[in-house]
């Protein structure tokens, strides 16, 4: 997923009345402005009311559900197109408070939190302002499993520009 392809799906995702916030290396990269690394897919996060017009706007744009991966839903929607571009959209269920939580298992007892305090961050992907995670809830989120190289980049990143707590790891 090239800067070009991102601005390509939120033109969509925009046009179709769809709000997302920008999740994983690319949302990384929002926060710091600039791309510092390649990226496989685009990581969205958006409520689920809004999942099946953000599914429709992205199949008219070539995209189609990638039922193979796993997980599916309800965690997440997985969309491919012929040119090999990936967006992964993380439908979440707001409650009262504005935090966005998402079902991570389909017996429903298994959720990821997202604080509504951690979905008012900015960050421009190519010129383009967009809205994303928190720094602290990007790297949060990458605290609960086993770091690939683009992870421990990233981590990297969000300690170094934005003063977060680093990890054992890295000291």
């Amino acid at each position: 997923m090239t800067a070009k392809d991102v601005i390509d799906v939120l033109d969509c995702l925009d046009a179709a009345d769809v709000h997302v916030y920008v999740d994983g290396g690319w949302g990384v990269d929002a926060l710091i402005g600039e791309q510092t690394r390649r990226h496989l897919d685009l990581d969205l996060a958006l409520d689920r009311d809004e999942l099946d017009d953000a599914r429709r706007a992205l199949e008219e744009h070539g995209f189609q559900h990638d039922a193979t991966t796993e997980p599916g839903l309800p965690a997440r929607l997985v969309l491919r197109d012929e040119q090999g571009r990936q967006v992964d959209l993380h439908p979440l269920l707001f409650d009262q408070g504005g935090d966005g939580w998402q079902q991570l298992s389909k017996s429903g007892r298994a959720w990821g939190r997202y604080p509504a305090g951690d979905l008012n961050a900015n960050g421009v992907i190519a010129g383009r302002h967009v809205r994303c995670l928190s720094p602290l809830l990007q790297c949060r989120f990458r605290m609960g499993y086993e770091w690939s190289e683009r992870d421990e980049h990233d981590v990297r990143l969000l300690v170094e520009h934005f003063g977060l707590p680093s990890p054992p790891t890295f000291e």
